[in-house]
């Protein structure tokens, strides 16, 4: 008879950092339909979801040593490594300060975070797995996105790192590497392009989607459907890879 891994997260504990915006409340929805007790946080000061939630800003010394101690706490099964903060500039123009609010929140807070996340997992013996946001940036440079892009390279680079350790563990560690996705923060951003490149509003947005091989962008759930085969017995012989999600965008 075959054996199908089950989908079923019943019983599981996710946190979900990020959780707020788009991708982040995505998920937070499709791990909790599959049974999963999820923690929620984010900068935001209210959540609208189903799950526990608590704010922190990463950013801040003191609350990203609280939000790791949370972690600790809630004992999770699942790690939802989403939180991050986009901006844009070139080498000539993307200055120290950017690099630090970038680096500050997509590496150095991602790590703090997955770390919490595995110390408790080893301490609980759970044969966790931890999911890290990537994007399609962190494959390839860009000319208007230079710290980004260095940003999420680091998560792709850390992800095989950490897989690679906590593998005795039978904790997995894999990456999601989001192409072009329809979230509130294209607004932000196709506003930030039509800084850079002059564009008229919504007109890089409009190109970005007939770029994508498939023909258009991606919605949040295509992104949660990548992590709940993550999180779930369905990969539970995969480790230390990044899968894209992205319309064809990157081909590797």
């Amino acid at each position: 008879m075959l054996d199908a891994a089950p989908t079923d997260l019943t019983g599981k504990v996710a946190v979900v950092t990020g959780a707020s915006g788009g991708i982040g409340a995505s998920a937070v929805e499709h791990f909790a339909a599959l049974g999963a007790k999820v923690y929620a946080t984010d900068i935001a000061e209210t959540f609208g979801g189903t799950a526990t939630y608590r704010r922190f800003n990463l950013l801040d010394d003191t609350e990203l040593a609280d939000c790791c101690a949370w972690i600790t706490d809630v004992k999770p099964d699942i790690l939802y490594n989403n939180a991050a903060i986009f901006d844009m500039g070139t080498v000539l123009d993307a200055d120290l300060a950017q690099y630090d609010r970038l680096f500050g929140v997509n590496v150095r807070a991602f790590y703090a975070v997955m770390q919490a996340a595995a110390k408790s997992m080893v301490a609980e013996k759970k044969q966790g797995s931890i999911i890290n946001l990537a994007s399609q940036a962190g494959h390839r440079g860009e000319a208007l996105v230079a710290h980004y892009c260095a940003t999420k390279a680091a998560v792709i680079s850390y992800t095989q790192s950490a897989a690679l350790a906590l593998a005795p563990h039978k904790i997995r560690v894999n990456a999601i590497s989001p192409g072009v996705v329809d979230t509130p923060m294209w607004k932000e951003v196709d506003a930030l392009f039509a800084k850079f490149e002059g564009k008229a509003p919504g007109q890089k947005k409009k190109e970005v989607g007939e770029a994508v091989p498939l023909g258009y962008m991606g919605e949040p759930a295509d992104i949660s459907r990548a992590a709940v085969f993550l999180a779930c017995a369905q990969s539970s012989y995969m480790t230390a890879q990044t899968i894209c999600v992205d319309g064809g965008n990157v081909l590797r």
